[in-house]
């Protein structure tokens, strides 16, 4: 049977799925949002992933936000957000709501393919008790599920959705073939089919554990070294000659996968009976690093007497990584609220975010360009190029006199700055 793929949800990892497989298959991009539809159709991505030549590359892509014209598809992928709540529980929110609207068009053999990220045995447990309610047809008798998680890194230009091999899984062997073989069409660094959904499942939530609990170790380090007044970064210099030394620096950690994904185990981990404490450990550390660096910039501007309610704070750079313009559970935001609750005037400045989509999530107003002279503190959160090309001078020259620059990741030399992991 002609594929004709539906691929639900358009953002950092659904848009270039569409791309890819709209150079070889019918594919409808579908999402719910219509402004998002209408820039598509203009073929302007706001995540900046995708260029006009490769849009104009994939002939078969067309992009609706109307149900009734993806009805028609036989495979429907599933790429929406899977963040946490505020308690740190696995939020499946957009999840349901899109299995719920396939459910209501699924027909006979359709295969519905998850990427998004979930713990190991919620696809079959979760998603598809909602397509069976829906449609009124039987799992793995009228209808087949498959996932494929996604490996997206925004902003890395290098490793991209067709260099980097692509775990699949099907619910039942033919389909697990199906599946593989439609990745493969796409996916130029090759495919692993795994041996069910379930481990397909929990290979995506340890990649971005291992990373986690690495970064943890390195800030753990951090915290250690700055005690005994050692460099961080010399020690990490010096350990990383050796050959199977891995190269993780300290630093602020957030995103949609590495300060998501481990909760989504140790939720899993705990209805099965078994209390994580590494994972944890790793998570909690990780989750105060905001904290550490505001009181630590704060002691600094203690010592220099700058009085520090009422002073001017400067913080440059709000997305979880550099050079890309996404924020999604960026945990600089903490630096912002540290510094907002001792009575500070905050002020962030990244060239790279859309300054009123900022606005409406966190309610913050990013600045145009930061004031020469203006800031008490100088905080420098994420690696964007643009800062990179700065000097010393340079970003003192924001400081007023007598200020603090803290460098978070590296782009001074040690003795440029007053402070740093």
């Amino acid at each position: 049977m002609k594929k004709k793929i539906a691929l639900i949800g358009l953002g950092y990892v659904g848009l270039p799925l569409a791309v890819e497989f709209g150079k070889k298959f019918d594919v409808i991009g579908f999402d719910v949002s219509k402004e998002r539809i209408d820039l598509l159709k203009k073929y302007e991505d706001p995540n900046l992933e995708i260029s006009k030549k490769e849009f104009l590359e994939s002939i078969y892509l067309n992009f609706s936000n109307i149900i009734d014209d993806i009805k028609d598809c036989n495979v429907y992928i599933v790429t929406v957000p899977t963040p946490i709540d505020d308690h740190k529980k696995p939020d499946l929110t957009e999840l349901k709501k899109s299995s719920e609207t396939i459910g209501s068009i699924l027909k006979k053999n359709d295969i519905v393919i998850y990427e998004s990220t979930v713990f190991p045995g919620a696809t079959e447990e979760f998603c598809v008790p909602i397509l069976e309610k829906q449609s009124g047809l039987k799992f793995n008798t009228d209808f087949y599920c498959g996932y494929s998680p996604e490996r997206i890194n925004p902003g890395d230009k290098k490793h991209k959705l067709i260099n980097v091999k692509k775990v699949t899984a099907g619910s039942t062997p033919e389909i697990s073939s199906v599946v593989d073989d439609l990745y493969k069409e796409i996916i130029v660094a090759g495919t692993h089919k795994a041996e069910s959904i379930k481990v397909a499942e929990a290979a995506k939530v340890i990649e971005n554990t291992q990373r986690d609990l690495n970064i943890a170790l390195v800030n753990e380090l951090a915290l250690i070294f700055k005690k005994m007044n050692i460099d961080t970064e010399a020690v990490l210099r010096a350990a990383s000659t050796k050959w199977n030394f891995l190269p993780f620096q300290p630093g602020l950690v957030g995103g949609h996968c590495i300060g998501v994904d481990p909760y989504y185990l140790t939720h899993k981990a705990n209805a099965v009976g078994y209390q994580p404490e590494i994972i944890l450990a790793g998570r909690k550390l990780n989750d105060n690093m905001g904290s550490y660096v505001a009181n630590e910039v704060s002691k600094l501007m203690t010592k220099k007497n700058i009085k520090i309610k009422e002073s001017n704070i400067l913080i440059m750079g709000l997305t979880f990584k550099e050079n890309c313009p996404d924020y999604r559970n960026t945990r600089v935001i903490d630096l912002f609220k540290e510094f907002e609750s001792l009575g500070c005037n905050v002020d962030i400045y990244d060239p790279w975010v859309d300054k009123e989509r900022v606005a409406d999530e966190y309610k913050i107003d990013p600045i145009n360009e930061p004031t020469k002279g203006k800031y008490d503190a100088i905080i420098i959160a994420v690696a964007h190029n643009e800062f990179k090309l700065l000097s010393e001078d340079l970003f003192r020259s924001f400081g007023k006199n007598n200020h603090i620059l803290y460098d978070v990741k590296y782009l001074l030399k040690s003795n440029e700055s007053d402070g740093r992991l």
